[in-house]
C-alpha cells in the first residue's frame, strides 16, 4: 500500500510518500517539507493570510517533488490522506481542495485526518509500541495530556487553559527580541544554566487536575524583562534559562499525575510518548526521561523530522485507519477546531486549535 500525505494546517507545506508492506513494515520513501519561517520571521508569529498564499504558491511544487523523490508515478498510489484539521482555515482550504481535486482525477480514496491524530501515531512509524499508551502532545497551538487507546479512540487527561507551551515559547522568544520560532533559540540560551537565579511561577502545580496553564508564567517572564533591563548576555541566558526550568517542572508534574492515572486504570507497564515540536526539545526529553527512572515508565520519542509538522505522519495516520477499517473516505471536510477526545469537557481559552 502507497499513501500520499499532505499538511497544510499551519506554515510549513508538507507533503510525504509512504509504503507499508504486508509484513507490516513502514518505509517512508518521501518527506518534502517546504517551511515559511522567513516569511513569518519579523512578526514573531504566523500570519495567517501570509501562510495560506504560501500554501497556494507552493502545494503543487512540494507533492510533485514528493512523488519524485519517492521514485513512483501518481497512478502507484492506493490512497490520499489530507490534513483537514484543526488548524488555519486558509492553509486547510488549499490542502483539502488540492487533495480532493487530486483524489477525483486519479480516482483514489481520500481520507481526512486529524493533525493531532497524526503527532498521536507517529511514534507508530518507528517503534512497535501497542495501545494503549500516554502521549504527552507539545506543539504551538496545543499542550495535552491523552491516553492513546487505540486508533480514533483517545482519552484527553488534560490540556490547556489558556496558552500552549510553543506558543509561550514564541511570544516570550519575542519580548527577547530573539527571532521565530522561538524554542529552538530559547534552548540554546538557556544552556548550562540552571535558572536559578530567577524566581518563576509554576503555574496550576497544586492543582489536582492535569490541565495547563502558561499565560501566568509568560506574564512573570515578561515582568523579569522589564525589570532587567538594558538586558546582557547573562541575564537574557538567566531568563530563558528560568523558563524553561518552570515548563519542565510543570511538564513533569502533570505527567507524574498522569502516569499514576494511566497505571491505576490500565496498567503497571506504560509506554509514555512525547509528539510535537516541543518534543525536539532536548533539555526536555532529558527531564522527563530521568523521570522515566525514577517513576518506572518507559518514553519515546520520534525522530526530530517526525516531530515537528510533516506529512509523513498525516499519511501514516491514514494508513493506521484504512488497516483499522476506521475511515470515512466520503466525508472530507475541514475542521478548525477539532478535538482528539470529542467526549472530553471543554475547558476555556484551549488554545487556537484545540
Amino acid at each position: 500500500m502507497i499513501v500520499l500525505g499532505i499538511e497544510t494546517s499551519c506554515d510549513e507545506t508538507c507533503s510525504a510518500v509512504l509504503e507499508y508492506s504486508e509484513n507490516q513494515q513502514c518505509n517512508i520513501l518521501s518527506n518534502t517539507v517546504h517551511s515559511q519561517i522567513s516569511e513569518h520571521t519579523e512578526y514573531g508569529g504566523v500570519v495567517p493570510e501570509i501562510a495560506a498564499r504560501s500554501h497556494i504558491n507552493s502545494i503543487d511544487l512540494v507533492i510533485q517533488k514528493s512523488i519524485r523523490d519517492a521514485n513512483i508515478n501518481f497512478s502507484s498510489l492506493d490512497a490520499i490522506a489530507v490534513t483537514s484539521g484543526p488548524g488555519l482555515k486558509g492553509g486547510l482550504l488549499v490542502g483539502v481542495t488540492f487533495a480532493k481535486t487530486m483524489a477525483s482525477i486519479l480516482k483514489k480514496p481520500l481520507l481526512g485526518i486529524n493533525h493531532l491524530e497524526g503527532h498521536a501515531l507517529t511514534i507508530r512509524i518507528t517503534e512497535k509500541i501497542k495501545f494503549p499508551y500516554l502521549l504527552l502532545l507539545v506543539t504551538g497551538g496545543h499542550t495535552q495530556l491523552l491516553i492513546v487507546k487505540g486508533v480514533g479512540h483517545y482519552e484527553r487527561l488534560g490540556t490547556t487553559i489558556d496558552d500552549a507551551l510553543g506558543e509561550a515559547y514564541d511570544k516570550i522568544a519575542k519580548s527577547l527580541n530573539l527571532g521565530y520560532p522561538g524554542g529552538p533559540i530559547i534552548e540554546k540560551l538557556a544552556e548550562g544554566n540552571d535558572g536559578s537565579t530567577v524566581s518563576l511561577p509554576r503555574p496550576l502545580h497544586n492543582s489536582k487536575e492535569m490541565n495547563f496553564s502558561f499565560s501566568g508564567l509568560k506574564t512573570a517572564v515578561k515582568r523579569e524583562i522589564d525589570s532587567s533591563l538594558p538586558l546582557n548576555d547573562k541575564s537574557l541566558s538567566n531568563i530563558c534559562a528560568a523558563f524553561q526550568a518552570s515548563v519542565i517542572d510543570i511538564l513533569k508534574n502533570k505527567l507524574q499525575m498522569a502516569v499514576d492515572y494511566f497505571k491505576e486504570k490500565y496498567s503497571e507497564d506504560i509506554n509514555v510518548v512525547l509528539a510535537g515540536g516541543v518534543a525536539s526539545n532536548k533539555t526536555i526529553f532529558a527531564a522527563i526521561s530521568e523521570l522515566s527512572l525514577r517513576k518506572n515508565f518507559n518514553v519515546y520519542v520520534a525522530p526530530k523530522e517526525l516531530c515537528t509538522d510533516n506529512a509523513a505522519m498525516i499519511a501514516w495516520a491514514g494508513i493506521e485507519r484504512i488497516n483499522s477499517g476506521n475511515h470515512d473516505p466520503e466525508r472530507v471536510n475541514i475542521r478548525t477546531r477539532w478535538p482528539l477526545d470529542e467526549n472530553a469537557v471543554k475547558v476555556r481559552g484551549a488554545g487556537v486549535k484545540a
